[in-house]
C-alpha cells in the first residue's frame, strides 16, 4: 500500500509544482513596461523599439510605453534605466553606442557592465566603406594603399567622437597601419555632403545613412565591415580580405537594470527572439541591412564585455579624447 500511495501521490505533487511554477512564470512581467530609447524619435533605435514594443504588447497581453530620453550620446537614457527598479518595469532599447560611449567617456554615472543587464540583441548589421564616386579609389585596397603613403593628407568623417563609425575607422587604422585626419560632424548627412564636395576622403557608416546618396550615384561603396559578405550587398567584399581579421558591426538590443532577476531576463530573451523571428520584423530590419539575431542573454552579455574591452583598447592606442 505504501508503494501504491507513493505512485499515486507523486504525479499530484509534480502537477502541483508545475502549476505553481507556471503561475510564477506568468507573473514575472509587470502589466505596464516603460521602454526607454536614449535617442530622439525617428532613427533606427526608435523605429525598431516601437515595432518590438507593439509586437511584445500583443503577444504578452501587457502595455509597453516608449519613452525617448535623448542626450549625451545615449548616456541620459541609459543612466535612467540603470537606476530604475529592477523588476522588469523599465527597459532600455539602445545600440552599441552603449559600448563605444563606455570606452570613450572616462566618467559615466553608471557602470555599463554592472548596472545594466543585457537581455537580447535584437538585430545587427555590418557597416560599409564609402568614397565619392568621382574619386581615385576603386576598392578597399587602393584606399588602404593611399592612407599608408605619408605624402597623402587624407581625411575621414564620422557622426561624432565615440560614434561607432569613428571607433570602427580608428580600429581600421590600428590594424592596417594607416592614418587619416578625423573630422567629426553632427550627423552623417553633413559628412556625406562634404565627402561629395571633396573635403572628406572616405567614411564608414550604415547602409541606411547613405542610401539616398548611394542610389543617386554620388557616393560608392568599396567594402563591408562584417567578416562575411552581407546578403543585402553581396557584391561588396569584406574589408577583412585586405586587412585580415578586421570587422565591426552595429547592433540594437534590450537591457534591464543590473539587479533584475534572471527569470525576467530569460523570459524576455525568449519572447523577444520569437518576435524578431517573424517575417514582418525581419523585413523592417532589412531596411537597415540588418538581420535578426538569436543570442542568449548570456551570449549577449559576453558580447558587451568583449566590445567594451576592444573599444577601450582602441581609444587608448589611438589617443581618442572625449568631447
Amino acid at each position: 500500500m505504501k508503494i501504491l500511495k507513493i505512485i499515486i501521490c507523486y504525479p499530484l505533487v509534480w502537477l502541483a509544482s508545475l502549476a505553481c511554477g507556471a503561475q510564477s512564470y506568468a507573473q514575472d512581467l509587470p502589466k505596464v513596461i516603460k521602454m526607454v530609447v536614449p535617442f530622439a524619435p525617428g532613427a533606427s533605435n526608435d523605429l525598431f523599439a516601437r515595432a518590438l514594443a507593439q509586437k511584445l504588447s500583443t503577444k504578452l497581453e501587457l502595455t509597453i510605453i516608449i519613452e525617448n530620453k535623448p542626450g549625451a550620446g545615449g548616456v541620459i537614457g541609459a543612466d535612467f534605466v540603470a537606476k530604475a527598479a529592477p523588476d522588469g518595469s523599465t527597459l532600455l532599447f539602445t545600440s552599441n553606442a552603449l559600448t563605444t560611449t563606455a570606452a570613450v567617456q572616462r566618467k559615466l554615472p553608471y557602470d555599463p557592465e554592472k548596472d545594466l543587464a543585457p537581455i537580447a540583441m535584437v538585430a545587427n548589421s555590418g557597416l560599409i566603406l564609402l568614397v565619392r564616386t568621382d574619386g581615385p579609389y576603386s576598392d578597399t585596397a587602393t584606399l588602404i594603399k593611399a592612407m599608408r603613403d605619408p605624402k597623402n593628407k587624407m581625411t575621414y568623417g564620422s557622426s561624432g567622437i565615440g560614434s561607432v563609425n569613428h571607433v570602427s575607422t580608428e580600429l581600421l587604422h590600428s590594424m592596417a597601419g594607416t592614418s587619416a585626419l578625423h573630422l567629426p560632424y553632427k550627423g552623417l548627412s553633413l559628412a556625406l555632403i562634404d565627402m561629395i564636395g571633396g573635403r572628406v576622403d572616405f567614411l564608414i557608416t550604415t547602409v541606411a545613412s547613405s542610401g539616398s546618396q548611394l542610389r543617386a550615384g554620388k557616393v560608392k561603396a568599396l567594402g563591408v565591415t562584417s567578416l562575411g559578405r552581407s546578403p543585402f550587398n553581396p557584391e561588396l567584399a569584406p574589408m577583412a580580405e585586405v586587412v585580415p581579421g578586421y570587422s565591426s558591426e552595429i547592433w540594437w538590443g534590450v537591457f534591464a537594470p543590473g539587479a533584475t532577476p534572471k527569470a525576467i531576463i530569460e523570459r524576455l530573451n525568449t519572447e523577444i527572439r520569437q518576435v524578431t523571428a517573424e517575417p514582418d520584423m525581419q523585413k523592417l530590419f532589412a531596411q537597415e541591412a540588418a538581420l535578426a539575431t538569436k543570442l542568449s542573454a548570456a551570449e549577449f552579455a559576453q558580447r558587451i564585455k568583449t566590445e567594451i574591452t576592444l573599444w577601450k583598447k582602441v581609444v587608448q592606442e589611438r589617443n581618442i579624447q572625449p568631447e
